[in-house]
């Protein structure tokens, strides 16, 4: 009846990144009666910071096998049974991705359990897989492994179908979100699209009262109507009467675009939004030495990184790796606390600046080249990017170092630069946006740069 399923992947978008990992539980509404899990050669290298975070790299998946090798085991299990996750879209988009890739389809009925667990169990500090199993005394073997998290949601979905009041036969219908938003048309809702771009809440006086960005449009409003975790979260899905939302095709687009229209609007419940998608920031200061440092801040108004991340770990990964490639010191980007020799400085990684044995402006020289690491990689680009729909291109332009705007242009072969900075509707340049543009330009892929 359900097939739960987890997968770990190289990166975030179904569209550029592969699985590398996947794990199917078989569940028919009492037990689990099936169980399936294989490592995948995603046949592209993966990212450190992935590595970090599941523990698979380059050689755990070397002779495993290509997706197409368990294509059929997956589309079997699955057929004819309710594809449950959590953070649904993203396991069935890669999959379905997967599949369209080798030029077949893959559809199935989808069900939740974040959008379930928010509206069984409202309250919650956080509905991560990781922290309602520490809540709910469900233990995980394998954290961030496939199998690992594919059994822990199953005994979360166990949990969650012996609450009262659940209804089996419906969970993965529109009914199900009823409750979740007595105002909002459920028409409205089947309405958006599960693609990228910005959305919009309208509330009875159609007052903009609140703007978002989403690479999932349909899931992340339908958790705004279930969020119940906090009182002001409570507040704004009550007061949501009408949606809007534009398609974007690139994520950066919709970064960009929801920037914009946040700083142009001054919605009600984005008055107070911080950088809540850039949560901390590698910033530059001194020594009472002389010495540079960079290290890892949370973000606030007061603080302007060099480069932004989503969460604390991105921010200490990327790190590590920048400190290795110019050889600087742990000790002093504070990831090595000591008070003598960091650790890469035994291991001859570090030329001695913990213990003042590198002078100070041959220290600074090298972090000055990792400081221009983090900057454009060019004065004068356009970036190229996915399109709304098929034949077509997201087109970003940053001019002299100053972001001009984006717009949109049908791939044609012979269309140059001046052509591509005719399509720009212009934008203001400001500290946020050009974190977004560099941030996400470290981050993330984009199709094409093109230096001017």
């Amino acid at each position: 009846m359900y097939a739960i399923v987890d997968i770990e992947t190289t990166g975030g978008r179904s569209r550029g990144d592969k699985i590398t990992e996947i794990a199917i539980v078989l569940h028919d509404g009492e037990k689990v009666t099936e169980e399936f899990s294989s490592l995948i050669d995603p046949e592209t290298k993966i990212p450190y910071r992935i590595t970090q975070i599941t523990g698979i790299d380059n050689k755990t998946v070397a002779g495993a096998p290509k997706f197409y090798e368990v294509a059929k085991r997956v589309f079997q299990m699955t057929e004819n049974r309710i594809f449950v996750a959590h953070n649904v879209s993203f396991d069935y988009n890669f999959i379905r991705a997967e599949f369209e890739s080798l030029g077949g389809e893959f559809k199935r009925k989808k069900l939740c359990t974040v959008q379930m667990s928010r509206k069984l169990i409202p309250g919650k500090r956080s509905y991560s897989l990781g922290n309602l199993c520490s809540d709910l005394g469900i233990e995980n073997e394998a954290r961030h492994r496939a199998l690992g998290d594919a059994k822990a949601t199953a005994k979360l979905f166990d949990h969650l179908l012996s609450l009262d009041g659940v209804n089996r036969e419906n969970l993965f219908s529109p009914n199900f979100l009823r409750k979740m938003n007595t105002v909002v048309d459920l028409d409205m809702i089947r309405e958006l699209p599960e693609s990228t771009g910005v959305y919009y809440f309208f509330n009875k006086k159609d007052e903009l009262i609140y703007v978002g960005k989403s690479i999932h449009i349909k899931s992340r409003v339908i958790d705004h109507l279930g969020n119940n975790a906090s009182k002001k979260a409570i507040e704004m899905k009550n007061m949501i009467h009408r949606i809007e939302y534009e398609e974007t095709g690139s994520e950066l687009v919709a970064l960009l675009k929801e920037s914009n229209e946040i700083k142009r609007n001054q919605p009600l419940f984005n008055r107070s939004q911080r950088r809540t998608y850039y949560a901390y920031g590698i910033t530059e200061s001194s020594t009472n030495e002389g010495y540079r440092r960079l290290s890892i801040e949370r973000l606030t108004e007061d603080v302007n990184p060099l480069i932004s991340f989503s969460t604390k770990m991105s921010a200490r990964s990327y790190l590590y790796r920048l400190i290795e490639r110019h050889e600087l010191c742990q000790g002093i980007s504070g990831l090595y606390p000591s008070s003598g020799p960091c650790f890469h400085f035994t291991i001859r990684q570090c030329r001695g600046a913990c213990i003042g044995e590198e002078p100070a402006d041959e220290f600074n020289y090298r972090v000055n080249d990792a400081v221009n690491e983090l900057t454009y990689v060019h004065r004068d680009f356009i970036i190229l990017d996915k399109g709304r729909k098929a034949g077509e291109k997201s087109v970003i332009l940053v001019e002299k170092g100053v972001y001009r705007g984006f717009g949109y242009v049908l791939e044609e072969s012979d269309i140059g630069p001046d052509d591509l900075k005719d399509r720009i509707n212009h934008y203001e340049d400001n500290r946020d946006v050009q974190q977004i543009i560099r941030s996400y330009l470290h981050q993330k892929k984009v199709e094409k740069i093109m230096e001017l």
